[in-house]
């Protein structure tokens, strides 16, 4: 009886042959549960998402392009100022700037023409006084994500987006993975205001000389 109990186990060890076990069990992404539950922890996942969809919901992250160009009008030049008063605001955080195009003209070249884009707008933040070693990445995406599935010119898919990337690993307020506490921080801030009758008046007295 014992025989013909174990009989199935031999039959599905010799199955296996010489692949190992482990490589029925792991299918890459063994590591991903305990990855993002350290994420969570370090609040590293919900302050970068949080932030990202505050940056949205606050600012315009989008501005677009004239027909094959990657010069900035006063339009977009606008946007980008509000922007970056955002973007001064969190020197913990770093973005990322997507360029895209519209479906006229080859794939390479609009890989390219995205690319100008997204050059651009980290120039221009630059005059803004913004380090270009916060921005994350410069990904030009061409033609190939259109916001408008159309091969004719069109204005929305000549763009680039900003985007909340992560934060500056280095930046002395970010210690100890307490990530969400630049979050919290942010919106205390703007929370606590003096009420007039509350406040002291004092007078300076200028030293003679």
């Amino acid at each position: 009886m014992r025989i013909l109990i174990l009989a199935p186990f031999a039959l599905a060890l010799a199955a296996c042959g010489s692949q190992p076990i482990s490589s029925e069990i792991d299918d890459g992404t063994f590591g991903n549960a305990t990855m993002n539950n350290s994420l969570l922890h370090m609040g590293a996942l919900n302050a970068t998402q949080a932030l990202r969809d505050r940056f949205a919901a606050e600012v315009t992250p989008t501005i677009t392009f004239p027909f094959d160009s990657a010069a900035l009008t006063p339009e977009a030049q606008e946007v980008l100022r509000v922007q970056a008063g955002w973007i001064r605001q969190f020197p913990e955080v770093r973005f990322r700037v997507y360029g895209h195009t519209d479906l006229v003209g080859s794939n390479a070249y609009n890989k390219a023409l995205g690319l100008r884009r997204a050059q651009a707008v980290v120039a221009f933040f630059a005059t803004q006084g913004i380090s270009p070693s916060r921005l994350e990445a410069l990904v030009s995406y061409g033609e190939t994500r259109p916001v408008v599935a159309v091969t004719t010119p069109e204005e929305r898919n000549r763009r680039t987006v900003t985007e909340v990337s992560g934060f500056v690993g280095a930046h002395p307020t970010v210690m100890n993975g307490k990530y969400a506490a630049v979050v919290f921080r942010e919106y205390t801030a703007g929370a606590v205001r003096v009420h007039p009758s509350n406040r002291v008046i004092t007078t300076q007295v200028n030293p003679g000389g």
